[in-house]
């Protein structure tokens, strides 16, 4: 079992830096947004395994005679690290060196298109997705992929189209769910929340993002799906992903509302995890840095 303690305050350093699961009452019980207590969970540490990983793919690189193939395909598998990690930099140099030794690597595209997306470079994350799907036109997470660069670069109608293509490989999966709905909601907020009201019905009651759901549709509160965050965790890393995952969606629905402050803080709350791989952990980070470019925009005489 987790072990819960509960600060009295607002969460702190220390806080986040525990080994065991805290929570922590949230400031303002009147608001709807900040209502109950915070789960926090210790942040991911990096695996070592891959720190050795990356130390032995950097050695057979550097000092053993291979093939082309043979390199590209170790460029991208230390890539594949690297992002894991969250050496992003690297990791992007190493997916362009193995493009560079083996063009039809049609995940080293997907990843690359992620990365540009981050960046907000869209257009180049669409050349990305376009080529991935030229090579390997089933790849469904490319139609994920180039589906969010489409949403974050503020063409949703298109969008749409690649979630509904990605949605339709899995039509139970909640979180294909969650982002055709997220998408739909910017191009028609009504018919979005009839949609979603549909396609909740397929997934099934043991899978816990149908919380996710069921908070957007109003079933339950913010702060009944807080209290029940920890609800069939038994390890930290479970809880980790958990809330990585949770606070992203609780930043979506908050934006959804008009609340930018707590939006803000769910997402911060959902980078300070470190599940380096999640989409919600990327994305976080890109949701608060088109928050801090609204916000100096909307100052500048």
């Amino acid at each position: 079992m987790i072990n819960k303690v509960v600060f009295p305050l607002v969460i702190s350093l220390a806080v986040l830096t525990q080994g065991c699961v805290s929570t922590t009452p949230l400031t303002n019980p009147e608001d709807p947004a900040k209502m109950g207590q915070l789960v926090i969970a210790e942040p991911l540490p990096v695996n070592y395994k891959s720190e050795i990983a990356i130390a032995r793919l950097s050695e057979v690189i550097n000092r053993v005679k291979i093939s082309e193939e043979q390199r590209a395909q170790l460029f991208y598998d230390r890539g594949v690290l690297f992002d894991s990690v969250g050496l992003r930099s690297l990791a992007r140099l190493d997916f362009s060196r193995a493009l560079q030794l083996k063009p039809n690597l049609v995940d080293a595209y997907n990843f690359l298109g992620i990365h540009y997306t981050q960046m907000q470079e869209f257009s180049q994350a669409y050349e990305q997705f376009d080529s991935a799907l030229e090579l390997a036109p089933l790849h469904e997470y490319a139609y994920l992929n180039r589906g969010i660069a489409l949403y974050y670069g503020a063409r949703p109608e298109l969008a749409v189209q690649d979630f509904e293509a990605f949605h339709h490989q899995q039509s139970d999966d909640p979180y294909r769910i969650l982002w055709l709905y997220l998408t739909e909601h910017e191009v028609d907020a009504k018919s979005a929340m009839e949609q979603l009201t549909k396609r909740v019905k397929k997934v099934d009651d043991r899978t816990w993002a149908k919380q996710v759901i069921k908070m957007y549709l109003g079933d339950i509160s913010q702060r009944e799906f807080i209290d029940n965050l920890t609800q069939g965790v038994e390890t930290n890393k479970h809880l980790t992903d958990r809330l990585c995952e949770a606070y992203f969606y609780l930043g979506k629905y908050n934006q959804i509302l008009g609340d930018e402050l707590a939006a803000a803080n769910f997402f911060k709350l959902s980078l300070s995890t470190n599940v380096y791989e999640f989409v919600e952990h990327r994305y976080a980070k890109l949701e608060l840095d088109l928050m801090a470019s609204t916000k100096a925009l909307s100052i500048v005489p």
